[in-house]
């Protein structure tokens, strides 16, 4: 009789630990409206990328520009220590990445723009990334900037060409998504018709310049593609960002839910025009 004080006490310490985690893992708001196991398919343990090219219009200098934007989707291993792909395998600090890389090469009339932007996203959470860089290069100069997230916030470092910007530091919260990465994070939906929800979303980062970082109070609503696309079964993702400012995507239904098509509020348009998987990095 001895015994039983000591086990009920160790049963409520044991209660008293699982509520803990229980609270400590309770989802957000805004990740229930996604797949956390999205990335945990064969298809991306396979030592291949998923290179997808778009037919890509934007306006630049007020007239519309053609061009190739390259997406290249990949898992990776990242160590702690430097947050890259890892060379050891054997390092106990690993952890899976799902990277994209999106590629673009913008010509004008007197010169051309670059943009190469690398968002990494944890693999259980395809709503948030471990972090992201993206940079521009053209005549006039180029601009780096670098977001790490800490936990709470992504840590964002800078350094622009332009005056009043320079180089700099400023904090971003980790609850807001980033417009960029919409091309990705909407493949995870937990895909229905009628489904609408609200989320914090930072205008695109993919520029020359740093900004003014202007989150909008974003509203997403899921319906079907029905024939928009021929010949395609699709989800169309609408997301309104303002009144007059509105995005829509179209994801293949079957998975790995594609981008098909988007057409943005600024006058991006991209148009799957081929899609692969291989080896980009072998010779």
């Amino acid at each position: 009789m001895k015994f039983y004080p000591y086990l009920v006490i160790s049963i409520l310490l044991v209660a008293c630990t699982d509520q803990s985690s229980s609270k400590q893992e309770k989802p957000s708001a805004l990740s229930q409206n996604f797949n956390k196991d999205w990335a945990n398919n064969k298809l991306w343990y396979d030592g291949l990328a998923e290179v997808a090219t778009y037919d890509a219009q934007k306006t630049v200098y007020k007239k519309q520009r053609n061009f190739d934007y390259t997406y290249i989707t990949v898992a990776e291993d990242f160590n702690k220590e430097f947050r890259v792909k890892t060379d050891d395998y054997k390092r106990k600090d690993l952890y899976k990445v799902m990277k994209l890389n999106a590629f673009a090469s913008i010509k004008t009339d007197n010169y051309p723009y670059h943009y190469l932007s690398s968002m990494f996203f944890y693999f259980d959470k395809p709503w948030e990334m471990d972090k992201m860089t993206t940079s521009s290069q053209e005549w006039c100069g180029n601009t780096y900037k670098e977001y790490l997230n800490n936990g709470n916030q992504y840590v964002m470092n800078y350094h622009s060409y332009f005056d009043n910007e320079g180089d700099g530091e400023k904090n971003i919260a980790t609850e807001n998504l980033f417009e960029d990465q919409l091309s990705y994070t909407l493949r995870s939906l937990n895909f229905k018709a009628g489904l609408s929800f609200d989320a914090n979303i930072l205008e695109s980062q993919i520029t020359n310049k740093v900004g003014n970082l202007e989150i909008y109070k974003a509203k997403l609503n899921v319906s079907d593609g029905n024939n928009d696309i021929l010949a395609q079964a699709t989800w169309k993702v609408t997301v309104t960002l303002e009144p007059n400012k509105t995005n829509v995507y179209y994801f293949q239904k079957s998975y790995p839910n594609l981008l098909l098509k988007q057409n943005t509020w600024d006058g991006l348009n991209l148009t799957l025009k081929q899609t692969s998987r291989y080896a980009y990095w072998q010779h």
